[in-house]
């Protein structure tokens, strides 16, 4: 690959964003837009036409912000999949039409592969398990081979997706995660010696997979008799983080790995970082998170895998550019160390 930089497009769900890396492969942060709904969930096309209105001032911008012109770009790569088809469309689009007006290669990545990327690129990590916690996707991912299997994963929907839908319901604006965070911190505030008695919710682990519904549906229940909302933020969160971290510990166990990663939107969470550092320690593990703004969506994080994969295993052909909307962690051949 020529000397010059390699920017990602990320446009899987309600973030449009321009990110880079630089001839080295080392990131910098990146410009997006997000959506944000008046009211209700992310609806598909009204993401894609938020991506399509916001791409031409956000390039703008990002090449301003970095001192980039058009000549310092030595590829252009983006998410490919998985996530929501036109959404996506408008992410490949813009990508083809800066690789072929600037003639430089085209990649297509696999976007929860670059959470993983990024997040061992940023932490130091070789070969972790990683928790992938996001809006559409929960997972426990770890490397064999060619490949990064996944161990666990949700069996209905995201744990971010569960968190936004219990938020939503309690007239908390989107992203509904934060706000959930900030209620349950102050409950424990306020009530230091709080006990879960007579808030508990559901188990969510199913062998090595995880369950988000019933917690969501218990949570709603639990409002409805009069429990404070906050001491429901905070019982839902310790739950459904409880069992994210115990599925990750069995994966530790099941792979004799020393690290936990964590991933998405999700690892923003303080109290589930603090989970995973406890149980880390009481193994003799590591566990780590990257900074904020690599586990949100970013195309910061599209860049660095679409370096890496240029590098190893060679552009992707135009008949071969299309999305994915489905595609799983594990069909993506790892070709790197």
């Amino acid at each position: 690959m020529s000397a010059g930089v390699t920017i990602g497009i990320e446009s899987t769900a309600h973030t449009f964003s321009f990110g880079l890396v630089d001839s080295n492969g080392q990131p910098l942060p990146s410009c997006s837009a997000l959506l944000r709904p008046k009211e209700g969930g992310i609806h598909p096309r009204e993401a894609a036409d938020h991506h399509a209105d916001n791409a031409p001032s956000l390039l703008a911008r990002w090449m301003e912000v970095n001192c980039l012109e058009l000549s310092d770009i030595a590829a252009v790569s983006y998410s490919q999949g998985p996530g929501l088809a036109p959404c996506l469309r408008v992410g490949a689009s813009v990508a083809r039409a800066l690789s072929q007006s600037l003639k430089v290669p085209l990649v297509g990545v696999n976007h929860c592969v670059a959470h993983i990327e990024i997040g061992r690129e940023r932490c130091g990590c070789e070969d972790p398990v990683l928790l992938y916690v996001s809006g559409g996707n929960t997972q426990v991912i770890a490397r064999l081979g060619d490949r990064y299997r996944v161990l666990g994963e949700t069996l209905d929907i995201g744990i971010g997706n569960m968190l936004d839908k219990f938020a939503r319901d309690n007239g908390m604006p989107f992203p509904g995660g934060p706000k959930i965070e900030v209620m349950a911190a102050k409950w424990l505030e306020d009530n230091p010696d709080a006990s879960l008695k007579g808030l508990e919710l559901p188990y969510a682990v199913h062998g090595m997979d995880l369950t988000f519904s019933g917690l969501l549906t218990a949570a709603k229940g639990l409002v409805d008799r009069g429990m404070p909302l906050a001491a429901v933020c905070w019982s839902l969160q310790e739950h459904a983080f409880a069992a994210c971290i115990e599925v990750a510990e069995r994966a530790l166990a099941h792979t004799g790995k020393s690290d936990i990663l964590l991933g998405g939107g999700v690892a923003c969470n303080s109290r589930l970082c603090e989970m995973s550092r406890i149980m880390a320690a009481e193994r003799g593990c590591t566990s780590s998170v990257p900074e904020k703004m690599y586990c949100v969506d970013n195309g910061t994080m599209i860049a660095r895998l679409g370096w890496m994969q240029l590098n190893h295993a060679g552009p992707t052909s135009l008949s071969d550019s299309g999305v994915e909307a489905q595609l799983r962690t594990d069909q993506t051949i790892i070709c790197w160390p």
